[in-house]
């Protein structure tokens, strides 16, 4: 019984600690939406969630997308995926692409079945990147933010259905 009680505040305590660091990265943060899964072929490989303040995305405003990883994976091939994924929408510089993914590989981890990694658009148009409550690193190119967050957001995305599902956006059938 004792132990079950540990848990039961040990987990309030980490959704707390969770939700005390989205207080930190926005103002107010309400979930937007979420995704049903990430899956690539046949693995599953994450669920994200987006945040924003009052519940209201804009993609020139602060918000933090929540990627929970499903499937380990190196922190070298999720800047390369990012990067092969900017291409796909169309950018094309290629100069920025290579400094954008030296800056990725140097920010993201390796992650783990569990690994929870938060981006933050802040209100300076920067990337922010935390893992477990700690800081991995920035990237203050506000073109970066938006052709990275893009991936997930914009119409142009490889994923339509993902970005309907993060942005609530329901079909007019």
């Amino acid at each position: 019984m004792k132990v079950m009680a540990f848990i039961i505040l040990l987990s309030s305590h980490i959704g707390a600690a969770h939700a005390n660091t989205l207080d930190n990265l926005v103002s107010n943060p309400v979930k937007v939406g979420e995704t049903s899964r990430m899956t690539y072929l046949f693995w599953d490989v994450y669920d994200a969630t987006l945040y924003a303040p009052n519940g209201n995305y804009s993609a020139d405003s602060p918000f933090v997308l929540k990627l929970a990883y499903l499937r380990d994976l190196e922190g070298e091939d999720i800047a390369q995926r990012s990067v092969e994924e900017m291409r796909k929408q169309g950018f094309t510089d290629e100069k920025k692409l290579a400094q954008w993914l030296a800056n990725m590989k140097r920010i993201f981890p390796n992650v783990n079945n569990g690994t929870q990694l938060l981006g933050v658009r802040n209100k300076a148009g920067e990337s922010v990147f935390y893992s477990e409550n700690k800081l991995l690193g920035k990237i203050t190119d506000p073109s970066f933010t938006k052709h990275f967050f893009d991936i997930w957001l914009s119409d142009k995305t490889s994923e339509p259905e993902m970005r309907k599902e993060l942005l609530a956006i329901q079909d007019k059938s």
